[in-house]
């Protein structure tokens, strides 16, 4: 019984405008990674970081371009789970839909468990667990009203973040330039910090290789942007626009925004104990730089749980009509949500973050390392998805692609081949290792319960069998 994905889609508003589309990809490259984070990268490759910021860079746009260009030719729900079922097979669907689903279980579990500490700052006697129980009704509630609710709220969330981030770069480079200090233990910025400690390459080439890690796990959320295309009102304009954008992104919040952090505050007097964006506001003498950072941080908290949740919804509303989730996760409300979606990922993350609060060193240590493996495991099933979404399609139809990835047979060997390498670079690091170990026992989990799950429906007396939509019929 195959399964009609222009019918299903119907049901969903096409209500997400092109502006939230692009606040959306630009709110998906900005988070924690880039407000704390950015100090251990800087840490291990000095400024050669903005190297390895630029490598990593390419290869997520190369990713994000394959995923788009599928999106473009199919714009449907469930974007890259509905693509692996369809292109791939059944159980590549399964494991790519329910792989990214846990992924953001881990990533929302996480924030909602650190959402109180960002209140405590200026409410010290609100347990953490209030605030975290009120930011997840809060966002589910926004879900559930509707996607044009999502996309609004995941605006202005996206604005907050980019405005803070382009008031240091405009700040920080006032710094540079007029040589404003107001801190008497850092030596006057200047550009040529980028060079006078140890040189642009202080720890070497290895620096830059044992950074990449950290570097690459900074750009889970880009991929958003194609979730997104199911529910956008003009996919063909607004997807990729967005997408050919993430490099300019990526340059001017992270490179950009590095190499001013950097210039105003020496690279090795980075030490992490403080972001390095209040680094930037307190040299400039602006008083408050503290509460200014807590606030973009609470936003960007709230934010990822906020696309993480829509996300979520959608990608069980799609396993659902892949036969892969139960059927009632198909069901969508009135205004055109995937209500039972929105539900059960707030009900299971809800037991995540009591996970995390009871036994926090467990959930940070473990459950975060399956949520790094996870969006390598994602990339990695997007590019082969990508191939042979390709070789199903005649060379006619391959010429007609609206938004074709630019030599992708090269470009595809190119990323595995630097996704093996970043496999053996985590295994030396000590913050990522566990995620070598837990990312294969986690894909075997994922196959076993597909198995267990084929095998039951198999059993089961006069259940018709399903079958995936066949490759040539496209859906516009």
């Amino acid at each position: 019984m195959a399964y009609d994905v222009a019918q299903h889609d119907q049901r969903l508003k096409r209500d997400l405008k092109n502006r939230h589309i692009q606040m959306i990809a630009l709110g998906g490259a900005i988070g924690t990674g880039l407000f704390y984070g950015s100090a251990d990268s800087i840490s291990l490759a000095g400024p050669a970081i903005l190297i390895a910021y630029l490598i990593g860079g390419l290869i997520i746009f190369w990713v994000v371009r394959a995923l788009g260009e599928m999106s473009v030719h199919e714009p449907v729900a469930g974007a890259f789970t509905h693509y692996a079922h369809k292109y791939w097979s059944r159980r590549a669907g399964f494991v790519s839909g329910w792989n990214y689903w846990f992924n953001y279980i881990a990533v929302a579990m996480v924030e909602l468990a650190v959402v109180g500490s960002f209140v405590n700052y200026w409410l010290p006697e609100v347990p953490p667990w209030i605030s975290a129980a009120f930011f997840l009704v809060l966002i589910t509630f926004i879900n559930l009203v509707g996607v044009k609710t999502f996309g609004e709220f995941e605006f202005w969330f996206a604005v907050v973040k980019v405005v803070a981030v382009i008031a240091m770069i405009v700040l920080g480079t006032v710094v540079v330039i007029l040589g404003v200090n107001s801190n008497p233990e850092l030596p006057d910025p200047s550009f040529s910090h980028l060079w006078d400690h140890g040189g642009f390459m202080p720890m070497g080439l290895t620096g830059i290789i044992a950074a990449m890690a950290v570097v690459m796990f900074s750009f889970g959320g880009t991929e958003l942007v194609a979730v997104a295309a199911g529910e956008a009102d003009r996919p063909q304009q607004s997807i990729p626009r967005a997408i050919n954008q993430v490099i300019l992104r990526i340059l001017l919040f992270y490179i950009l925004a590095l190499a001013v952090i950097m210039s105003v505050v020496p690279w090795h007097q980075i030490d992490g104990h403080s972001s390095p964006f209040v680094q930037i506001f307190d040299a400039v003498g602006i008083t408050g730089a503290a509460h200014i950072l807590n606030l973009v941080m609470l936003t960007a908290v709230i934010s990822v749980y906020n696309s993480g949740l829509f996300s979520n919804a959608r990608m069980l509303y799609s396993l659902a009509l892949q036969g892969n989730a139960p059927s009632f996760l198909t069901k969508v409300s009135g205004r055109g949500v995937p209500y039972w979606g929105v539900l059960v990922s707030s009900a299971v993350t809800v037991i995540a973050v009591v996970v995390v609060m009871l036994w926090p060193d467990f959930a940070f240590r473990y459950l975060m390392s399956v949520a790094l493996a996870a969006a390598l495991i994602n990339w990695t099933m997007v590019m082969i998805t990508h191939r042979k979404f390709r070789a199903q399609l005649s060379q006619e139809e391959r010429e007609k692609l609206h938004f074709k990835l630019p030599a992708a047979s090269v470009v595809f060997w190119i990323v595995l081949v630097f996704f093996a390498l970043l496999v053996v670079i985590m295994g030396w690091s000590q913050q990522y290792r566990t995620a070598v170990f837990v990312g294969p026992l986690w894909l075997v989990l994922l196959l076993v319960a597909y198995e267990i799950k084929t095998r039951r429906r198999s059993q089961r007396p006069g259940q018709p069998q399903q079958h995936s939509q066949p490759a040539s019929k496209h859906v516009r």
